[in-house]
């Protein structure tokens, strides 16, 4: 299965996650907006899952083991 670029995935996870706490703080349902619904989609399709909370968690497994980014690589070679 492909996988998607550390970067793009934690974009997609960070978002999301900004969204459901922004929510939490509002008492409002992060869940029911588009924005929402399309990351929620978009994070089960790149993670080959059917569920947000599991492909959030699947997400932060693959995040976890992925290599560091470029930028942070270059800095601490210096």
């Amino acid at each position: 299965m492909l996988r998607p670029h550390p970067a793009v995935l934690r974009r997609l996870v960070d978002e999301y996650e900004a969204l459901l706490s922004a929510a939490e703080s509002a008492s409002a349902p992060a869940e029911s907006g588009p924005r929402a619904r399309d990351l929620a989609y978009t994070l089960c399709v790149s993670t080959g899952t059917r569920d947000i909370g599991r492909a959030l968690d699947v997400a932060h497994r693959w995040l976890a083991t992925a290599p560091a980014p470029a930028r942070e690589t270059a800095a601490l070679a210096t």
